[in-house]
C-alpha cells in the first residue's frame, strides 16, 4: 500500500483555493493577491516534495 503524499494533497489543496479565490466575491487588487499566494504555496510546496 502506498501512503499519501501530504505534500501533494496540500498543494492541490493550495491550487484549489487559488481558483475559488479568482472565483470569490471581491475586488479584483484582492482575487488576485489571493490566487498569488496560493499559486506560491503550491509551487513551493512541490518544489519541495518532488510533485509532478
Amino acid at each position: 500500500m502506498h501512503a499519501l503524499n501530504p505534500s501533494k494533497n496540500r498543494a492541490a489543496a493550495h491550487k484549489a483555493m487559488a481558483l475559488a479565490a479568482l472565483r470569490a466575491d471581491s475586488s479584483l487588487r484582492t482575487r488576485l493577491a489571493r490566487y498569488n499566494d496560493h499559486m506560491a504555496k503550491a509551487r513551493a510546496l512541490e518544489a519541495q516534495g518532488g510533485v509532478r
